[in-house]
């Protein structure tokens, strides 16, 4: 009774920032502090990971590229096998205990007297899976509990929850680094992973709930089941999932450019690590903020004034106007602008519209050919690009020849961006109930 009367003084409110739906509100706040967890996590060792990689040196970070792909081949593998012989609400708290776990380990190498320089380059291949890979299994999950037209309402509202505590975590490894030293803060992060593992319970729980209730579609928390490599194979056999992986390619790529430019631009700006330490959780805090407030107020009415094509296709459109501003003139004010605009945009527009793709297909195709996507074909192409990236510098290519040949593939991914929106809306509409 006190959780109905709650829930009936919350609704009118939060309905100004969202659509959400009578007996959606537990879910979508579970949802929302899951995420806040996770990035808070993320963000309280992002700098160390980032600070990390220009100590190794810049010309030696497509070493660290291709080490992380090499993880990410050796770990999707036994994420087929978890999630194909354990139900959803066992296996994705495996996932996040292993990286706890981790965190662990990471923070008693640092306070022994192994060579720092070999456990900064392993947690710098850490992190980029760590990333990448429980912000996989996350939006695997939500893309499972709600369906389509849940996610077109709830998606962007639930991805502020993340880049709430993107905002939150640089703030605390800010305030407290220095007094507790970077690597005393590994716990705290491992701590809120355990809020995620928590957060994981209940929305099953409220799944399940919604199921026998029969207010949404019978709750699939059994194994998945299938081949450990059928991602791969899904992957394979899917025109529309290799569509979402050359968008992944496109976007990686340009990414990993425009990453390899802001440490060079960095580099040669300041000389000091602990300045360029603050040059980077700055960008952070921007790029959250901006990202925050497109979040709450703009995402999810994108969707619904452009439809899921364009905006799929803004942000590259931004960037290629970006990437012909940085050719012209490659400082570091102009870099660290369209950075913001890029991630921020990635964040608040782009990444909820992508996550939409997936909505409309099958549980098999949720959880193992999306974390086949997110892991292994996101590194390829960072590996990839990365290399490219010092080709191109071996050649003799300076800063804005690259950004004027990295313009067109900016185009190029707006059209592919485009192209998967228009295909979503076909399969929403043939099958509005997506298979969960």
């Amino acid at each position: 009774m006190q959780a109905d009367k709650l829930s009936n003084r919350v609704l009118p409110r939060l309905r100004c920032l969202v659509n959400v739906q009578p007996g959606e509100l537990a879910a979508l706040s579970w949802a929302f502090v899951y995420f806040f967890a996770l990035l808070c996590s993320y963000y309280i060792v992002r700098p160390m990971r980032d600070e990390m990689g220009i100590a190794g040196g810049v010309e030696n970070l497509q070493w660290l590229f291709t080490g992380t792909f090499l993880v990410m081949l050796a770990v999707v593998p036994l994420f087929g096998w978890l999630s194909s012989r354990f139900e959803r609400r066992r296996f994705l708290p495996i996932v996040y205990y292993f990286f706890i776990a981790n965190l662990l380990v990471f923070f008693l190498l640092f306070q022994s007297e192994l060579t720092h320089a070999w456990v900064a380059r392993a947690f710098f291949i850490w992190a980029s899976v760590f990333n990448l890979f429980v912000v996989s299994v996350f939006w695997s999950f939500m893309a499972d509990i709600f369906d389509n037209e849940q996610a077109r309402r709830l998606f962007g509202f639930i991805a502020a929850g993340g880049t709430s505590g993107a905002i939150c975590g640089p703030m605390i490894a800010a305030a407290l680094a220095q007094p507790l030293g970077p690597t005393n803060l590994l716990p705290l992060s491992a701590a809120l992973l355990g809020v995620a593992v928590l957060c994981i319970g209940r929305l099953s729980a409220w799944r399940s709930r919604q199921a026998a209730a029969g207010t949404s579609p019978a709750a699939a928390g059994e194994a998945i089941g299938g081949h450990v490599f059928a991602g791969i194979r899904l992957v394979l056999r899917s025109p529309y999932l290799l569509g979402i992986c050359v968008l992944m390619l496109l976007f990686t790529t340009l990414a990993t450019f425009l990453y390899f430019q802001q440490a060079q631009i960095v580099r040669d700006s300041f000389s000091d690590p602990a300045q360029r330490t603050a040059v980077f959780a700055g960008i952070d805090l921007a790029v959250n903020s901006l990202t925050l407030v497109f979040q709450m107020l703009l995402t999810g009415r994108l969707v619904k004034w452009l439809g899921l094509g364009w905006t799929l296709a803004l942000v590259p459109l931004l960037l290629a106007a970006g990437f012909m501003a940085l050719g012209l003139a490659p400082l570091l004010a102009v870099l660290v602008v369209v950075q913001v605009v890029r991630r921020a945009g990635n964040y608040a527009i782009m990444r909820p519209a992508r996550e939409m793709l997936y909505v409309v297909l099958g549980r098999e195709e949720k959880y193992k050919a999306k974390n086949f996507i997110d892991t292994v074909v996101y590194r390829s192409g960072d590996a990839v690009s990365a290399w490219a990236y010092a080709g191109l510098r071996a050649l003799g290519l300076n800063l804005s020849t690259i950004a004027f040949i990295a313009a067109p593939l900016a185009l190029l991914w707006a059209g592919v961006a485009y192209r998967l929106g228009r295909a979503q809306t076909r399969l929403a509409q043939t099958a509005p109930a997506a298979k969960v």
